[in-house]
């Protein structure tokens, strides 16, 4: 699928289609996935799994003090999962897509919520974003966050996202590893019209969106864990 779209981007460049995968399929990548929901979330079930360890292990500590949190996009719920089994106290919502989680079941303090996180994102102490961000535009980013916002405490609540952040200037850096983050910018951007975000771009979207600090820690390979606040 997406080894496709790189075959038509001189097609690409001659046409009106606002993204490469567009003119190789003849639909936005979100209809693709649409068509085929199981193939997507398996994907991301996979990738959760990857990141699971490192985030209940060598983290812990960005859950202190939390009681409730959201995991937008969470498709069949495999991170949130092992959050919630992790830390039985703390309150776990999986947000996606109606049809993505109309037959899931959730247990003990887990459960799936429908619903557009565009539209409204369930109230929670936090709000997670696993790979989301770099899905979508700045401007789509920011009326995201902005729902993230409306959801969390103004005082002790927190968004925490994982993904890229782009080290591209930074002294030290294994020079394979910024070549990659940055085949993942390109790769958004022939495919859902997204990008990878340096520090600087991370914090002009929170910014525009009405948060006052953040915090980044480069602890998952190429992405990081980046704590945004109120």
């Amino acid at each position: 699928m997406s080894t496709a779209t790189w075959h038509h981007l001189s097609e690409w460049f001659q046409n009106d289609d606002p993204i490469p995968f567009q003119t190789a399929h003849g639909r936005t990548f979100w209809d693709h996935v649409g068509h085929e929901p199981r193939r997507f979330t398996e994907a991301m079930a996979c990738d959760s799994r990857l990141v699971t360890s490192v985030l209940v292990k060598d983290c812990k500590g960005v859950f202190d003090g939390l009681n409730s949190l959201v995991d937008v996009g969470g498709g069949t719920g495999t991170l949130a999962k092992a959050i919630a089994d992790a830390f039985p106290k703390l309150e776990c919502t999986v947000l996606d897509l109606p049809h993505v989680v109309a037959d899931l079941q959730g247990s003990g303090n887990l459960k799936f919520v429908g619903g557009d996180m565009f539209e409204a994102i369930p109230t929670a102490d936090a709000v997670l974003l696993k790979w989301i961000l770099h899905d979508w535009s700045d401007e789509e980013s920011v009326k995201l966050l902005k729902r993230c916002k409306e959801a969390i405490p103004s005082k002790g609540g927190k968004v925490i996202i994982i993904d890229i952040n782009v080290e591209n200037n930074k002294k030290g850096n294994d020079e394979k590893s910024i070549e990659t983050q940055l085949f993942w910018d390109m790769l958004m951007m022939a495919m859902v019209m997204g990008r990878e975000r340096t520090e600087k771009e991370w914090a002009k979207i929170f910014v525009d969106a009405g948060f006052s600090n953040y915090k980044i820690t480069p602890v998952l390979g190429l992405r990081s864990l980046i704590e945004v606040y109120p």
